[in-house]
């Protein structure tokens, strides 16, 4: 993750998900049909670095999906065009839809 977020972004650390759009607005996306939004990559070794190795395995599993779930809407919502690095009025905007999003998933559970 090093290595790509130093490739791709020029910031040399590691990161927690990253996320290559195919478009670069929702302007560009495709008007019918099925199309690929772009790619995601999530650090896992990150997730695992979250957890307290000492809980169970069932509340180990339980943080990892909740983890993997943020991650995953979060570059979802860049691939969609969201910003969080903008300004902080972008950076207000992500964050509300990812809790959104994140509440409407714990509904489905």
């Amino acid at each position: 993750m090093l290595a790509l977020n130093t490739e791709h972004r020029g910031v040399d650390k590691t990161t927690d998900v990253l996320s290559f759009p195919m478009y670069n607005t929702m302007k560009e996306f495709p008007k019918e049909g099925e199309f690929l939004l772009g790619d995601i990559i999530i650090n896992t070794d990150w997730i695992y670095s979250e957890l307290d190795p000492h809980d169970s395995p069932e509340a180990v599993t339980a943080e990892v999906i909740k983890h993997s779930r943020r991650l995953l809407i979060h570059a979802l919502l860049h691939l969609l065009g969201y910003d969080h690095e903008i300004d902080a009025q972008h950076d207000r905007a992500m964050k509300k839809k990812e809790v959104e999003l994140l509440n409407a998933l714990k509904k489905m559970d």
